[in-house]
């Protein structure tokens, strides 16, 4: 018996490793936070091991089943819609749950979309702070407020819906001259990076439609600001 979690493309389907596709070949059951999404990526790699879903809505009702599955001995593979299970997504709960009934839990190397966007970020990385999506009502202002102070290196994930708001919200507790760089559709066709200070880059996304998964990565407190000569930067 063995729970594996595995990490999913972000965006490139060549982003899956080798051993993660013998994994999945190899497992008796594979949870997936959608099936129709996932069962495109095995498709793609001719995996036909059968899907059951497991997500952030279902999976306090179907954890107990899953867990009685693993302890009567089968190999059960967790993948969310893109990235490494548990970072923003369900795996928590079920990891908690087969180290508590002595199940040998596995999560695997690969795909998650707040490395590249801090490495590509510019900005200092040896020490930083993960927080993933912020309360979207409740404490959010708080949260907000407290990220002012914070020295190391900030990394948020965020809704396009959301993205020019929450600049606008980071700019009203930090300032304008604040170093950010926003990621989107990391490892996709269309992938871009923009780096500059609150203020610039919330004049790059205000002007246009923001499509894609995003990773705003934002300087802490005391850290160099751009030289005078740094202005906003695109990749694409």
């Amino acid at each position: 018996m063995k729970l594996f979690l595995v990490p999913t493309p972000v965006g490139n389907l060549g982003d899956m490793t080798y051993r993660a596709v013998e994994v999945l070949k190899g497992a008796d059951l594979i949870l997936a936070e959608d099936t129709r999404t996932s069962r495109v990526v095995m498709q793609h790699y001719g995996i036909d091991t059968p899907l059951h879903s497991y997500h952030i809505f279902n999976e306090h009702q179907t954890l107990h089943s899953v867990i009685d599955r693993l302890l009567s001995g089968q190999t059960i593979a967790l993948v969310t819609d893109a990235g490494t299970p548990g970072i923003s997504d369900p795996g928590f709960l079920l990891v908690r749950e087969a180290v508590c009934n002595g199940i040998e839990v596995e999560t695997l190397p690969g795909a998650t979309a707040f490395v590249p966007a801090l490495v590509d970020s510019g900005l200092p990385c040896d020490r930083f702070v993960f927080l993933g999506f912020l309360p979207h009502k409740k404490g959010r202002q708080t949260a907000i407020r407290q990220l002012a102070e914070e020295q190391r290196t900030m990394v948020i994930y965020e809704s396009p819906y959301r993205l020019v708001k929450l600049l606008e919200e980071l700019m009203n507790v930090m300032g304008e001259s604040r170093p950010v760089s926003v990621s989107r559709e990391i490892s996709k066709l269309h992938a871009e990076t923009v780096r500059g200070t609150l203020q610039e880059v919330h004049h790059h996304f205000a002007s246009k439609e923001v499509k894609g998964e995003i990773v705003v990565v934002v300087s802490g407190q005391g850290n160099d600001t751009p030289q005078e000569e740094e202005k906003v930067c695109n990749k694409e």
